[in-house]
């Protein structure tokens, strides 16, 4: 069993609904030899000292197993869930109650030994390119009235193209993704992403 780091006692301490759910959690993962560490304000586990494997997550409605590359993982059990629609890579299993995890052990045991040796191989997921991505309308006709535009985003990294497709495609109503086009048309222009 690794050690644990004093700042994720803090952590769960902090997240008293899920105290009994993180500190399960934990107990699995540290058994199985990563490190533990606090990125991001959350709890990462790593392998090899700086390959990220797992993260523990406390929200309102669970605690939160996360799988960095869990798109990867064969997933058996069918326990796995995305996130989020416009996720790529990491998977989640939700819990509600610190039963569900001892019940579920052996099932998470393989499941982050897979993720540590997923790291070890150096397996990459292969995400979707900017161009694989839909343009919403109301983006599509900025760039087709704007060269400057056009040439401002083209230039941008394909992460900070994803994350403004993303961004303005989330948006349900026309009048929303126009918004945040305006919105954000000054920072694309100037060659920057969403969190620049």
């Amino acid at each position: 069993m690794t050690k644990p780091n004093p700042k994720v006692d803090g952590y769960i301490r902090k997240h008293k609904q899920w105290h009994n759910e993180l500190t399960e959690l934990r107990r699995i993962i540290l058994d199985r030899g990563l490190s533990e560490e606090i990125k991001w304000r959350v709890p990462v586990y790593t392998s090899e000292g700086d390959r990220n494997v797992v993260f523990l997550g406390a929200f309102k409605e669970s605690a939160v197993l996360s799988f960095v590359k869990g798109a990867l993982l064969r997933d058996p059990e069918k326990i796995l869930l995305k996130p989020g629609e416009n996720t790529q890579s990491a998977r989640v299993i939700r819990f509600t109650d610190a039963a569900q995890i001892i019940e579920l052990e052996p099932v998470l045991k393989v499941y982050i030994d897979e993720a540590i040796g997923v790291e070890k191989a150096g397996l990459k997921v292969k995400f979707k390119k900017p161009g694989e991505h839909r343009i919403p309308p109301e983006f599509a006709k900025k760039l087709a009235e704007l060269p400057a535009l056009k040439k401002a985003f083209a230039a941008l990294t394909p992460g900070r193209q994803r994350a403004y497709l993303m961004h303005f495609s989330a948006a349900k109503q026309s009048k929303t993704r126009e918004a945040r086009v305006e919105k954000w048309l000054p920072r694309i222009l100037k060659g920057m992403g969403l969190d620049d």
